[in-house]
């Protein structure tokens, strides 16, 4: 009888994929049909969640890093008890459903990340483990064991091709995630055909060299058993992260297309799908069809999730009465709530001395972390240079999960991906930090952050040719321009070391997506706030900085970071001339668009044309804020190898080119 039930609900996953794919006449069947097995087995018997409650903190997390296969996941959701209905996934793929192409967090209940770009959800799922070992060895107290969950990936031969991925897979073996489960879904085929064209790894080896505990299946997906032993003995695994390699068939059942590439990513059409309904014993004529008996037999998790809830609210009650005060730091972490005074130990910096804005960020951070217990990240071997160490805390290691320092290596696209699933597993506020530049590497997890909304902060420090020596491979140009083109991306560049300070509060109370601090190498001289405004004018993202001399404005000089200065010098220089500049310092966009209209009309008044740019970058977007008749001075090539003073004068970042160009404006204006 089991059996048989056991085979109803499988062949109900699959047949549901197969409907869904075709009445959207878009979509994957092949890999949720191959998965179905393995899915059922894990979902029903192996992880602890519960649908009543998607977001229970000590839920086992799963991730569908190959989201093409959406379909296996919004079956099981649905199957589970999930607030995912038979019309929801009727409306697979189409506006406004609950069921897009690819799995997307925050849209559907109990998605826990965005996948769907390969080897993402992989690395995803590396972070949270990363963040459960963190928390348990933080908060867990002998007997008391609250944090205590696995994360489970599904991945596929795409994320195993994707570079990225290995980042992590390195990691995580190196860093003995017992807790960390992956199945390999090895079906062999990609949209071109066997992945015999491409590609001969031995995964299992690799994996093994890793670190991790690895058992290769076989041809064994349909083999219950076989798949319930190899998840009984990953989960006793508390050393090593397990890769569970099975042999699956994309397209399971269909005559036709099982074993290749056209059942990959395209309906099997409506004969396919009765001819592979006969296959199951299914009723061939019947769409989106779910047995009373599977629902009863699948809606037991409801149950069950209930009371694995209830008993873990038991315990946590336990162990706040042992605790109290460990209890209220947990929970504080989770509801992410800055605390009364977080910024009371912000430092503000005197005139006195110059300072590059990294060293005042890493200054800030410290301020911060004593006061934020679960601010915690680290940098791609960079921290000397990023100055994001946090002191009195060790690394988080192997030997020692309480650390709140991150060492990544030299693994920027990892560790963006990674900070990215430890704010989706909460209890942790991520950042991470490497040089402007190497935002190239972290771009894709960057933007799926974006795209989630996570809170996570990014420091990316040596922000222009100001890096100097080292040449144009390691000096950013265009890269203001391009994340500043990225939705939902906070860009913030300061001026001087007391507006690095606002930005870093600015970037902790956005809670609706990530937020990206761009920091100098150089020093820069810390602006006398009694002569100039007051630096909080960051939180609105661009704010008049120092006023016109006279009764009107002629002109009206804005710049970010470094730049900033030449500003300040050109509007005594234009004093001197009887021209009146106003100087604005705009190191967000993003926040300055925020502002009411009133308030951006105050600082930049429309009826003031003559306005010019100055920022070390590409000048895409600026014209947005210098208008049609406005000027600006940026870098639209390439840097070049030289100490820093010389680039800048070389490339015309220098006080005599502002005022002159600013002068030029104000004539032609008038």
């Amino acid at each position: 009888m089991e059996n048989r039930i056991d085979q109803l609900c499988i062949n109900t996953i699959r047949t549901l994929a197969m409907d869904a794919v075709q009445k959207a006449n878009s979509g994957h069947p092949g890999a949720p049909m191959g998965l179905a097995s393995i899915g059922y087995i894990l979902w029903t018997r192996f992880l602890r969640h519960n649908p009543a409650n998607p977001r229970w903190f000590d839920r086992d997390r799963f991730i569908l890093s190959n989201g093409h296969a959406s379909m296996l996941q919004y079956a099981l959701l649905h199957l589970t008890g999930y607030d995912l209905s038979l019309d929801d996934l009727k409306n697979f793929r189409q506006w406004g459903s609950k069921t897009p192409g690819h799995p997307e967090y925050g849209h559907t209940p109990g998605v826990e990340t965005t996948t769907g770009p390969l080897g993402q959800g992989f690395m995803n799922g590396v972070g949270m483990a990363m963040a459960e070992a963190h928390l348990a060895a933080v908060f867990n107290r002998k007997g008391h064991e609250i944090v205590d969950h696995h994360t489970y990936v599904f991945c596929g031969d795409g994320d195993l091709m994707e570079g990225a991925s290995h980042e992590a897979a390195s990691l995580a073996g190196h860093l003995g995630l017992g807790k960390l489960i992956c199945i390999f879904d090895d079906n062999r085929i990609t949209i071109e055909g066997s992945t015999s064209l491409s590609c001969s790894d031995d995964a299992a080896r690799r994996f093994q060299a890793y670190g991790w505990h690895v058992q290769d299946l076989g041809d064994a997906a349909e083999d219950l058993e076989a798949l319930s032993r190899a998840l009984d003995a990953a989960s006793e695994e508390r050393e090593r992260p397990s890769l569970i390699i099975v042999r699956s068939h994309i397209g399971f059942g269909s005559p036709h297309r099982q074993d290749t590439s056209s059942a990959h990513g395209e309906p099997l059409g409506e004969e396919e799908i009765r001819l592979t309904k006969r296959f199951y014993g299914w009723p061939e004529e019947e769409e989106f069809l779910v047995p009373p008996e599977v629902s009863a037999h699948m809606g037991h998790t409801m149950e069950k999730g209930k009371e694995l809830e209830m008993d873990w609210d038991r315990r946590f009650q336990a162990y706040r009465l042992a605790n109290p005060d460990l209890a209220d730091r947990l929970l504080a972490a989770l509801d992410g709530k800055l605390p009364d005074g977080w910024d009371g130990d912000v430092p503000e910096f005197s005139p006195e001395k110059a300072v590059a804005t990294r060293a005042a960020a890493g200054t800030v951070l410290n301020a911060l972390a004593g006061k934020i217990t679960w601010l915690a990240g680290g940098s791609a071997d960079l921290s000397p240079s990023t100055k994001t160490l946090i002191s009195g805390s060790g690394y988080f290691s192997g030997d020692d999960r309480s650390g709140r320092n991150f060492a990544w290596g030299i693994r920027e696209h990892a560790m963006c991906a990674c900070a990215s699933g430890m704010a989706l597993h909460g209890g942790i506020r991520p950042f991470a930090a490497t040089f402007f530049v190497f935002t190239d590497y972290a771009r894709p997890s960057i933007r799926l952050a974006a795209l989630m909304g996570l809170p996570v902060i990014y420091i990316m420090t040596h922000d222009s040719i100001g890096v100097g020596e080292d040449g144009p491979t390691h000096q950013p140009v265009e890269h203001l321009a391009s994340l500043r083109a990225m939705p939902n991306l906070c860009v913030i560049r300061p001026a001087d070391a007391n507006e690095t300070a606002f930005a870093w509060r600015a970037a902790l109370e956005r809670t609706t997506g990530p937020t990206m601090l761009v920091l100098t190498r150089q020093n820069l001289p810390v602006f006398d706030r009694s002569l100039a405004a007051h630096a909080d004018g960051v939180l609105k993202g661009g704010y008049i900085l120092s006023r016109e001399k006279g009764p009107k404005t002629d002109v009206i000089l804005m710049a970010t970071g470094s730049e900033v200065q030449l500003a300040m010098s050109a509007q005594n220089a234009l004093a001197a001339g009887n021209i009146a500049a106003r100087v604005v310092s705009m190191p967000s966009w993003e926040l300055f668009r925020d502002q009411p209209p009133e308030y951006r009309d105050q600082v930049l008044p429309p009826d003031v044309t003559a306005r010019l740019a100055i920022e070390a970058g590409a000048s895409m977007g600026w014209r947005e804020w210098v208008g049609d008749r406005g000027a600006v001075i940026a870098l639209d090539r390439f840097g070049a190898s030289a100490p820093a003073g010389e680039l800048f004068r070389q490339f015309g970042f220098t006080v005599e080119n502002v005022v002159t160009t600013a002068r030029e404006l104000v004539r032609t204006a008038g």
